[in-house]
């Protein structure tokens, strides 16, 4: 990545539930790629609104572009085509905006919040079909909501190939503790330790309550520490607007569907990204329920 950015960076929110809450089509278990499949105008639209909201980062709209939300027949048929699709939606919001970059997002492409899913040998085939069809278009590599060490070094070790800045972001459980742990129940501590290093150049936490990535980020910051790479690896937080989501959650069937809450308001939400800044996060945004009034608040911060 060869912009250099004045700190905090800001990232984009929520695609999801912001193409939800401007009418387009969304439903489970396709999620945000129902409207990339019917009505693809409507991510430019949010690509676009987070933009002006001051995202300095937008990140492809390849969430859900696995089996496990569009389905094996589907995914077969058309995935390819919808990933590069989502790429080049975002790369065309770009053009007229050459201080933003775009983040190819890779997700976890067996099921979100559920390690007990995840097989290295299910999943490779799958990682590179969205690495391919994204690389033309992409400045770094999102691997967002990574809830194991085992995936998040089977992608590290992919994305290195292809020369581009990888950022590896965890989701942690949603119960604060003084020694924070993956869903997979592995510690953030010993995750940061093994993942930090060669091609990852930013450890992230997403798609966890705000309440809990304060004791993540400072736990990360320890192991870059003691790794003696704390100056080579920047840190970063986008929580979720959600409820605290428990074990064997089923985020593609319709009780997936999480509420948003109703108390983080542009300036609570601020509140909390500067608890993270000082806890050491020089990259701040937004996940699933995250508006772009929230990300026009947080661009205040700059």
């Amino acid at each position: 990545m060869k912009k250099q950015f004045r700190l905090p960076i800001i990232l984009d929110g929520g695609m999801g539930r912001e193409l939800k809450r401007i009418g387009a089509p969304f439903q489970q278990p396709e999620w945000s790629a129902q409207a990339l499949i019917e009505s693809p105008h409507f991510i430019s639209q949010v690509h676009q609104s987070f933009i002006e909201a001051g995202a300095e980062i937008i990140t492809t709209n390849t969430y859900a572009l696995v089996p496990f939300h569009i389905g094996e027949k589907r995914f077969n048929k058309q995935g390819a085509d919808l990933i590069k699709l989502a790429a080049r939606l975002a790369r065309e919001c770009v053009k007229n905006h050459p201080e933003v970059l775009v983040a190819g997002c890779i997700p976890p492409v067996l099921g979100s919040y559920r390690p007990d899913l995840f097989s290295e040998e299910q999943a490779k085939p799958l990682l590179e079909l969205l690495i391919k069809n994204q690389e033309a278009d992409v400045d770094i590599w999102l691997a967002e909501t990574i809830s194991s060490i085992a995936e998040a070094a089977m992608i590290k070790a992919r994305t290195l190939v292809t020369g581009k800045p990888t950022w590896i972001s965890f989701t942690v459980k949603d119960e604060i503790s003084t020694e924070p742990a993956l869903r997979s129940g592995e510690s953030v501590y010993d995750a940061v330790s093994q993942i930090a290093g060669q091609n990852i150049a930013a450890i992230l936490f997403n798609c966890s309550c705000v309440e809990v990535m304060e004791s993540a980020l400072i736990t990360a910051k320890q192991a870059l520490l003691d790794k003696g790479i704390e100056d080579q690896i920047q840190l970063g937080v986008y929580a979720n607007n959600f409820p605290p989501i428990g074990e064997l959650h089923q985020a593609n069937q319709d009780n997936g569907v999480s509420g948003i809450r109703d108390d983080l308001t542009p300036e609570k939400y601020n509140e909390f990204a500067l608890s993270w800044i000082n806890a050491g996060a020089s990259i701040v945004g937004g996940c699933c329920g995250v508006s772009p009034a929230q990300i026009k608040k947080l661009a205040e911060l700059k």
